[in-house]
C-alpha cells in the first residue's frame, strides 16, 4: 500500500506529490515551482510576492458569489531532522511508509508539517465538485525558522477576511490562540590554545533523544542534548582543569536537541576519574529519563590529541552558562487549563569560522511581557559569562477570540460530521496568526489539521484516520460558509 491508496484520495495524491519536492526552511524554489505548475495545470489564477510567498485565487461555485472570501493558508517549508547525518535535504525526497494507521518517514522528519495543510488547500482548489464562496489560498515561506513569509506578506496577497490556517496537529480540536516568541542568540570569542600535550583527550556523544517540538512538546519532559552536556562537563570542570576542543549540538531553534557532542582533555593521569564520572552520569540519566527516552544513548571514547583547543577561561563561560540556561517550561497558563503560558528552548551550540561559538535560544509566552522577561533572562546570563547577546525581532502571539464566528462554523461542521463537539484551545507553539491579525486587525480565523505526533524529528507521524475528519471538516466549513453573505 502507498500513500495514493489512501483516503481521501485527492488530498493523499497530492501530499504524496509534496514528498517528493524537497523544501528546507529559506530553500523553497522547488516547492513554490511545483505550487507554480500546479495552478497552470488546472488553470488556477496564481501570484508571488517579493518574498517568496504564492497566493491562488479560485471564483466561487455558481450561485455562492455573495459569500465572504475565505483564505486557506498553510506554510511551504518543513522542519529538516534526520537520523542520518548525511540526509541531503536540499536534493532527496522523503521517503513514506505505512504503519498501521499512521504515516512517518523512513528515519527523517515526514513534513506533515505543513505538507497536509498545503495538500488540503490544494485539493480544494482542485475539487471542482466542492461547494464554496470565492476561495483564496496563500502558501508562506520560511515559517519554521523565522515566519519570513507571513512577516513580509505582500500587498495584496490576500483579500478575504475569514482565515483558515491549516497547521494545528489535533484531530477534534480547534485552536483560537498561540504563543508569541522571539529568538536569542548568544555568541561567544575565544582564542585558540596549544592542547596540553599531557592530557588525555576524549569525545562524549549524546544520541537518540525523542527531542520533538520547542513549543507543542515542550512540556511532556524530554532530555535536552545540550542540557545533558553541559552537565556532565560542569560537573568534571569542577574537580578537574578541562581543556575543551569542539562542542556541538542541536540545529533548529524549533526543535528540542535530539543529539549533541563534546572533545575535551583533562589530565592524562586522571583519565580514569573520568570513566568513573561517565559511567555513573549514564546510570543517573539512565534513571532519571526511564521510560521518557528508550533510545538515548551516551558514550564516551578517547580520541588522539589536537593541535588547538578553546581558551581556558572561555571554555569554562561557556559549560557554566550551558549548564545555568533554563530550559523548559517557566510557568503555565492560568486562563486555560494545561496550557503552557511560557518556555524556553536551549536549541543549539555550534562552533562558527573565526573562532566563534554560537549558541540559539528560543522563548515562547501567549503573555508578551513575559516572553520578554524569559528572553532577557537568558541574556542576562550569557552576558555575564562574556557572549555577545542579540535578540530576533519575534513575532506576537493570537490572542483567543471566543466569539468568533467561524470558530462557532468549524466546530458545528466538524459535529455535524462526527458527532463530537470539537475543543477549542489555545496553542504553545507558534502559528503565523498573529502577524496576519496583526495585518488585518479585521480577520476572523482559526487553525484545525489532523492528528500529527513528534513533529519536529525524525519519528514524526500522521494519523491517516484523522486526515479524512480533516479533510470533512474542512469541506463542510467551505459548505456552511458558502451559505453566508458577505
Amino acid at each position: 500500500m502507498t500513500l495514493k491508496d489512501l483516503k481521501p484520495a485527492q488530498v493523499f495524491a497530492i501530499f504524496d506529490e509534496i514528498t517528493k519536492v524537497p523544501r528546507p526552511s529559506k530553500k523553497e524554489g522547488k516547492i513554490r515551482q511545483y505550487l507554480l505548475d500546479f495552478a497552470a495545470k488546472h488553470g488556477i489564477e496564481v501570484k508571488t510576492d517579493a518574498i517568496g510567498n504564492v497566493a491562488m485565487y479560485k471564483p466561487a461555485t455558481a450561485g455562492k458569489e455573495q459569500a465572504p472570501t475565505v483564505v486557506l493558508q498553510a506554510h511551504m517549508d518543513m522542519v529538516c531532522e534526520s537520523n542520518d547525518k548525511n540526509f541531503d535535504f536540499e536534493n532527496t525526497p522523503i521517503s513514506t511508509v505505512i504503519d498501521g494507521e499512521w504515516v512517518r518517514a523512513e528515519g527523517t522528519t515526514l513534513g506533515a508539517d505543513n505538507g497536509i495543510g498545503m495538500a488540503a488547500a490544494m485539493a480544494a482548489l482542485s475539487d471542482d465538485t466542492l461547494v464554496h464562496g470565492p476561495l483564496e489560498a496563500l502558501f508562506t515561506v520560511d515559517e519554521e525558522t523565522g515566519l519570513t513569509g507571513a512577516n513580509n506578506l505582500g500587498e495584496g496577497m490576500i483579500s478575504g477576511k475569514i482565515l483558515l490556517n491549516l497547521d494545528s496537529e489535533d484531530d477534534a480540536e480547534i485552536f483560537v490562540g498561540c504563543a508569541g516568541g522571539v529568538d536569542t542568540t548568544c555568541t561567544f570569542s575565544y582564542k585558540r590554545s596549544f592542547a596540553p600535550t599531557d592530557f588525555h583527550y576524549f569525545r562524549f556523544d549524546i544520541s537518540g533523544g525523542c527531542g520533538g517540538h520547542s513549543g507543542g512538546d515542550i512540556h511532556l519532559g524530554r532530555a535536552n542534548a545540550n542540557k545533558l552536556l553541559a552537565r556532565f562537563l560542569y560537573s568534571l570542570s569542577m574537580k578537574h582543569e578541562i581543556a575543551l576542543v569542539e562542542i556541538d549540538g542541536g540545529n533548529l531553534r524549533n526543535a528540542i536537541p535530539r543529539a549533541a557532542h563534546a572533545v575535551f582533555g583533562i589530565d592524562g593521569a586522571r583519565k580514569e576519574d573520568v570513566r568513573i564520572a561517565f559511567n555513573l552520569f549514564v546510570a543517573e540519566i539512565e534513571n532519571e529519563y526511564s521510560g521518557l527516552e528508550p533510545n538515548l544513548k551516551l558514550d564516551l571514547q578517547s580520541v588522539d590529541r589536537p593541535e588547538y583547543s578553546i581558551d581556558y577561561n572561555t571554555s569554562i563561560n561557556i559549560i557554566r552558562s550551558l549548564y545555568s540556561a533554563p530550559h523548559g517550561v517557566i510557568s503555565m497558563s492560568r486562563d486555560l487549563e494545561g496550557l503552557v503560558e511560557t518556555s524556553t528552548n536551549l536549541a543549539s551550540v555550534k562552533m562558527l569560522d573565526g573562532e566563534k561559538v554560537l549558541v540559539t535560544t528560543s522563548q515562547r509566552s501567549s503573555v508578551e511581557s513575559r516572553k520578554w522577561d524569559i528572553a532577557r533572562q537568558v541574556e542576562a546570563l550569557f552576558s555575564m559569562a562574556g557572549a555577545e547577546v542579540s535578540h530576533g525581532d519575534g513575532y506576537p502571539g493570537w490572542a483567543p477570540n471566543l466569539n468568533s464566528p467561524i470558530m462557532k462554523i468549524a466546530a458545528d461542521a466538524y459535529e455535524e460530521l462526527y458527532g463530537i463537539r470539537p475543543a477549542i484551545k489555545a496553542i504553545h507553539a507558534g502559528l503565523e496568526c498573529g502577524l496576519f491579525l496583526e495585518k488585518n486587525p479585521g480577520l476572523d480565523m482559526v487553525s484545525f489539521g489532523p492528528t500529527l505526533r513528534d513533529v519536529h524529528s525524525p519519528t514524526e507521524r500522521m494519523h491517516i484516520p484523522a486526515v479524512e475528519r480533516f479533510w470533512g471538516q474542512l469541506c463542510r466549513t467551505l459548505e456552511k460558509v458558502a451559505d453566508l453573505k458577505a
